[in-house]
């Protein structure tokens, strides 16, 4: 009810569980915008940001938490600058866990009051850091039944990325081997889990902190990295490397452990790096070149396959995704909740890594 007080409504019609007999269609509400680039002090919570008319397909989620990913705090530091500053002031935000609040008219897949979860693609302008955030119905599952919101929206973004690359790009399957550089993060240990429960043999690189959670994850083997040799250690091939770190050390390595006939996929591609450098006009070719050469080189090289990795929607995934986390087969634990009202604080924290593990912001 707080948030109706603070949102004007432009239309009632019947079925809403904010106004009782009603769904209630927002035209504005509180939202962290980003004006311009810069550390943490530039984040805005304003009261008043415009809530857009929906699409057909699109939904209207009334937020309850949201998690804050290194995307945003690499966003709202200039990456993707050659696509976002043209578009400032932009609201950060991918994950999300709420209640729908209003649906297209084309959308069946939810129903207003249902609790859902979701993530927004990386290039979405208007982000889920609002009390009412808008996603395409694909974008959306219902929430798993037994997690909180602040549970719930720990786990889209980075799941859907370690989905993509491992069920979509490599296509993994019961039996085979598969190798995660950097499981500790939020990808690397969804994935971890992904692919656990998908009947593979797992392996992962982490730092000595996270040794005891990747392996009661059902890892087979977690390699210190600080302290051992990678390719000395892991001992054999694997049919598909996930690397969510893409510094060169790890891509050779990497490389060097696939079988012939595997899949290379790291989460640090060159093409934002390279579209903020040259501009979207020169910096997609030069990145679109730059892979094409990569792919060639290591399939005439070693015979497999090279890929760069991106979070993408995907109904299907998500619905599976939450499945596993029923199942108890998926979760993403969350270290620490800020409100949306110290979000440049939350900011700050991750900035310098006072926090290591999943923040996430409550919305009232």
């Amino acid at each position: 009810m707080r948030a109706l007080l603070r949102c004007r409504a432009s239309k009632f019609e019947h079925g809403s569980p904010f106004l009782a007999g009603f769904r209630t269609i927002v035209t504005t509400c509180r939202a962290v915008v980003l004006p311009h680039f810069g550390g943490p002090e530039v984040l805005q919570l304003r009261s008043d940001v415009d809530v857009p008319n929906l699409k057909p397909d699109e939904v209207l989620v009334r937020a309850r938490a949201v998690s804050i990913n290194p995307l945003d705090t690499r966003m709202r530091s200039g990456y993707g600058r050659s696509i976002f500053e043209p578009l400032l002031p932009v609201i950060l935000g991918r994950d999300i866990s709420g209640e729908v609040a209003a649906v297209g008219s084309s959308v069946r897949s939810v129903s207003v009051g249902e609790e859902v979860f979701g993530a927004l693609h990386p290039t979405a302008v208007r982000g889920t850091y609002a009390d009412y955030a808008i996603l395409s119905a694909d974008e959306l599952s219902a929430k798993p039944g037994s997690f909180t919101h602040v549970e719930a929206t720990a786990i889209p973004f980075a799941a859907l990325t370690a989905w993509r690359a491992l069920k979509s790009t490599a296509r993994i399957k019961e039996g085979q081997r598969v190798l995660v550089i950097g499981g500790g993060g939020a990808v690397g240990y969804a994935a971890v889990q992904i692919s656990v429960a998908s009947g593979c043999h797992v392996a992962t690189t982490c730092g000595s902190q996270s040794i005891d959670k990747l392996l009661a994850a059902g890892a087979e083997q977690a390699v210190d990295y600080t302290t051992e040799g990678i390719e000395f250690t892991l001992k054999g091939k694997f049919d598909a490397v996930l690397d969510t770190i893409g510094v060169p050390d790890t891509e050779r390595i990497g490389i060097h452990l696939l079988n012939r006939g595997g899949h290379y996929m790291t989460l640090q591609g060159e093409a934002a790096s390279l579209t903020d450098r040259y501009g979207l006009v020169l910096g997609l070719p030069i990145a679109t070149s730059i892979l094409l050469q990569k792919q060639l080189q290591y399939r005439c090289s070693h015979g497999i396959e090279y890929w760069w990795t991106y979070m993408r929607a995907d109904s299907e995934g998500l619905d599976e995704i939450r499945r596993l986390c029923e199942a108890g087969k998926l979760k993403i634990p969350v270290e620490k909740t800020f409100p949306i009202t110290q979000v440049r604080e939350a900011h700050e924290a991750k900035d310098k890594n006072i926090i290591p593990g999943k923040v996430v912001l409550e919305l009232d």
